[in-house]
């Protein structure tokens, strides 16, 4: 096991970049920041030149691929990051310089286990995209098809594993201190990140969740998911069909195509519903990086390494919860949160109800270009501080998706409303699944859900007495020694001399 002292420099020489690009002045400024925690903050930036306006994003992409995937992450928690850093993180590039050819030919034929002229009859040296933990080239097969070759970079397992542990003691320090750290569960944060880049590391898992999402959206005619080639598909190793299209980052390049913008918008709006609300599992990356609309007018999807799961049940409050805040309904959201025990059961659900509408009524009455579901669930999460909800993480991941989608399509065009391209949709499938399409459809709904609860009362016991071998709802935490109180000033004293020689070392070398 890693000794505090290395997770505390580790903690440290990332401060040192943090503080930097000003990112440590939020920590150092909210009051809810546990005491040790601001006393670290501030030995980190001790001797550094604080910029005026923080750059949360090249701080993370100057740390490296650990950081940037992390600062992913956090772009989906603006309950615990703060908003603005929440939108400054969101500009994050998922880019490094690429590897030399040499490796990659090396790791291909390795993950592969054989040479590379039997796998390819051609492959470009040069790579067409180097992310943080990938790089992918363009490449022929022997049949002679056009494919895309995902390679994983050298070494990145261990460097991943390194910062993943320190994330994880030092969320368990944090939580450990009580009050606002506790509630917003910084352990269960780092746990499902650890789980989001377990996949993202072995890709033969994001190779399947590309082929479940094609087999789910075969519906959608006009969403396009590439095949993979699963005879040049291994650990470290993705081989999928190229596609050859516009990235919807170059606007003049699709108007001079002749692509209808607005139908692209509606295509990107329909299929994410269909995958989040329908399926329960969606595309959480679709930045216009990896959005390409093809010659025949259809918009094609790559880089399926960060995907959202929810199930049945959750799929069926999201919606009504969504429904709800369109039509105003804010008594009917309320209960869902409730039902949901989103809402510990000591609130008021008239309360909660009261501080619903305040959010949502100061939109109501703009114009429908202008309201905004990102505006919306900014808002939502100033109150989750007074009733005293723990963060749920696989929602949060849905609504940073959800907001990244309206981007994309305000973007391509700027008069669509998800609101009201979904309100539709929604309305259909909430009554599809929870009453039949009738004038007495409302009255049917609210007598179901009265029935419905006492199944749900029975379930409820089973999730908080699960039979043997039940899965837990939440991934597991590891166990972490805690640094009692009376051990901080150790750290403290080390990280200071730690950063005074780095002070030092900055002058020196300035």
């Amino acid at each position: 096991m890693t000794r505090p002292v290395v997770h505390v420099w580790r903690l440290l020489k990332w401060g040192r970049v943090l503080a930097r690009h000003g990112a440590l002045r939020g920590i150092e400024r909210d009051p809810n920041t546990p005491a040790p925690v601001r006393r670290l903050a501030r030995i980190a930036r001790f001797g550094a030149r604080i910029p005026r306006v923080p750059t949360y994003a090249e701080a993370f992409q100057e740390i490296g691929p650990a950081a940037i995937k992390f600062g992913q992450a956090l772009a989906t928690r603006p309950d615990l990051v703060g908003p603005e850093a929440a939108r400054d993180l969101t500009l994050l590039q998922d880019s490094l310089p690429p590897v030399p050819f040499a490796e990659i030919r090396a790791a291909i034929e390795q993950g592969l286990e054989r040479p590379l002229d039997q796998i390819f009859s051609e492959i470009d040296p040069e790579p067409v995209g180097a992310a943080s933990i990938a790089q992918v080239h363009r490449a022929v097969t022997t049949e002679g098809r056009q494919v895309a070759v995902k390679v994983l970079r050298p070494h990145i397992e261990e460097d991943f594993a390194k910062a993943i542990e320190t994330y994880e003691w030092a969320a368990a320090q944090v939580e450990a201190m009580g009050g606002e750290p506790a509630r917003l569960r910084p352990r269960l944060v780092i746990a499902h990140f650890k789980q989001w880049t377990a996949r993202e590391l072995d890709l033969r898992r994001e190779a399947a969740s590309a082929s479940e999402l094609r087999e789910n959206l075969v519906a959608e005619s006009g969403f396009h998911i590439p095949e993979i080639d699963w005879t040049r598909t291994s650990r470290r190793v993705m081989t999928l069909e190229w596609i050859d299209g516009i990235k919807l980052t170059d606007r003049e390049a699709l108007v001079a195509a002749g692509h209808d913008l607005k139908a692209l918008a509606a295509i990107l709006v329909r299929a994410f519903l269909r995958q989040a609300v329908i399926d329960g599992f969606f595309h959480a990356d679709l930045h216009q990086g990896n959005l390409f609309a093809l010659p025949d007018g259809r918009l094609a999807a790559i880089d399926f390494g960060i995907m959202g799961r929810i199930d049945r049940q959750a799929r069926i409050w999201l919606a009504e919860i969504l429904y709800g805040l369109l039509v105003g309904n804010y008594r009917r959201v309320a209960e869902i949160h409730f039902e949901a025990q989103y809402v510990p059961g000591h609130h008021n659900v008239e309360e909660f109800a009261t501080a619903l509408r305040a959010a949502g009524e100061p939109i109501r009455g703009l114009p429908v270009k202008d309201i905004s579901i990102g505006q919306m669930l900014d808002s939502l999460f100033t109150i989750t501080r007074d009733f005293d909800m723990p963060t749920q993480p696989h929602l949060l991941l849905l609504q940073k998706t959800m907001v990244m989608e309206e981007g994309v399509a305000h973007a391509l065009d700027p008069d669509i409303n998800m609101w009201e391209t979904a309100e539709p949709f929604l309305r259909e499938w909430v009554r599809g699944e929870l009453g039949p399409e009738a004038a007495l459809a409302d009255r049917l709904v609210r007598d179901f859900r009265t029935f419905a609860r006492i199944p749900e009362l029975i379930r409820r016991i089973d999730h908080y007495y699960p039979p043997p071998g039940a899965a837990p709802p939440d991934p597991p935490l590891p166990d972490v020694l805690i640094v009692e109180p009376r051990h901080y000033g150790r750290y403290a004293l080390t990280a200071l001399l730690s950063a005074a020689a780095g002070a030092a070392a900055a002058l020196l070398l300035h």
